[in-house]
């Protein structure tokens, strides 16, 4: 029992009562929390629902903005691509690494904070292949795409390492209450940064060329 354990450690005599009072007793429990095994899979079935209507509704906006499914779809592998290395590494190296690896409430808060945070990049590289794809309208699909990469390549770079920096002294000076969820952000930055220029992107362009080359066959296959 953690009372008795500790109540040698105390200068004062102190009751059980004042223990568990936080209220009147600033020496007692400052927080707590239990997880059963009912509330551990209600918090699995809410993290999972809540992580689906963040990808399906990010698929919905993106494919919305830039009229087309394809788009729509490599930011969502992108995303999910982040997500489950995320969940995985925490998966394999808890209780392994010396801090809490804890798949809680506030990890769902750093995939969801991620996810959020990494489809910016996504939307920049998109943005930028849109407009010059309207400059260029005659120029290769894959010439546009590799320029839109490289134009966006410094500022996204930039940002990433703007993000991670704070990340990282929090993940090194911080408490040990929060270094679990500035690890996951440590992480989601680094992922979300590569995935969004080595897969989202290629992603959307491997669709949208073979829906191109289909429906050129189709036009040749209806002119004869």
């Amino acid at each position: 029992m953690i009372f008795d354990g500790l109540k040698g450690l105390y200068s004062e005599n102190i009751t059980y009562d004042d223990f568990v009072d936080t209220a009147n007793n600033p020496n007692g429990i400052i927080s707590s929390d239990k997880v059963g095994a009912s509330i551990a899979s209600d918090i699995k079935r809410s993290a999972v629902i809540s992580v689906i209507l963040a990808l399906l509704i990010i698929f919905a906006y993106i494919a919305w903005r830039f009229k087309g499914w394809a788009w729509g779809l490599g930011g969502v592998v992108s995303l999910a691509h982040t997500a489950i290395i995320i969940i995985g590494f925490f998966s394999l190296f808890s209780g392994i690494l010396p801090f809490n690896l804890d798949v809680d409430q506030t990890f769902i808060a750093a995939i969801l904070t991620i996810i959020g945070y990494a489809i910016n990049d996504n939307v920049v590289i998109f943005d930028r292949i849109r407009e010059n794809l309207g400059l260029h309208p005659n120029a290769d699909f894959k010439d546009t795409v590799n320029t839109s990469l490289n134009a966006t390549l410094t500022r996204t770079l930039n940002t990433s390492v703007s993000t991670l920096l704070p990340m990282l002294t929090i993940a090194i000076f911080g408490g040990e209450s929060i270094r679990g969820l500035s690890v996951a952000l440590c992480l989601g930055v680094l992922i979300g940064t590569y995935a969004s220029i080595m897969i989202g992107t290629p992603v959307m362009y491997d669709v949208s060329r073979r829906r191109a080359s289909k429906a050129e066959a189709a036009k040749k296959a209806a002119k004869k």
